[in-house]
């Protein structure tokens, strides 16, 4: 289901679907990806709304995706043995993601 949710970032309502809630002493934190601006961000249980009807059907502009079969690397350096190789990681570094947006442009 899609939802309004207000992004402090863009200061804005943005529609958004709701990936994770996250419980904290004062509150939820909900993790959303804005469907319209193909952003994550987390926010307030208090600052989301349900989507009036007609507006749900409008189509998103941004879509959520994944490169098939491809995993993430990272670059293990032995000070000790003077030597680097390149072998799996559980996340994509952030040099990898910037790398990755520079080709897509």
């Amino acid at each position: 289901q899609v939802y309004v949710v207000f992004s402090e970032e863009l200061q804005c309502w943005c529609r958004a679907l709701v990936e994770s809630v996250h419980r904290q002493a004062d509150g939820c934190q909900l993790g959303c990806f804005l469907v319209d601006y193909a952003r994550y961000c987390y926010v307030a249980s208090e600052n989301i709304q349900v989507l009036a009807g007609p507006f749900a059907k409008i189509p998103y502009r941004a879509k959520q995706c994944r490169l098939h079969c491809t995993k993430p690397l990272t670059l293990y350096i032995d000070y000790c043995e003077n030597t680097a190789k390149i072998g799996p990681a559980k996340r994509w570094d952030a040099a990898a993601i910037e790398h990755f947006r520079k080709l897509l442009e």
